[in-house]
């Protein structure tokens, strides 16, 4: 998604973080604000789940956090 849109992935050799890139696409336009503050929901959650805070979220939202970024994908294609 940032490649068709034009954003840079990489900054001086490496990986940008994923909220730079989901603000600059939100920036260009390529998401919709509501979808950014979704997408920062989803690293929100996935941060947590790798620095092993366990107990900060639930199965619920995890499910929830699959169907949206399937359905975000649906709708966003790359």
């Amino acid at each position: 998604l940032c490649v068709k849109n034009g954003v840079a992935v990489e900054k001086n050799g490496k990986p940008r973080k994923g909220d730079a890139l989901n603000s600059d696409l939100g920036a260009n336009e390529a998401i919709s604000k509501l979808d950014q503050k979704n997408v920062t929901a989803w690293l929100d959650l996935r941060n947590k789940a790798a620095h092993g805070k366990y107990s900060e979220y639930s199965a619920e939202q995890v499910s929830i956090l699959l169907q949206s970024v399937r359905d975000f994908l649906t709708r966003v294609p790359a």
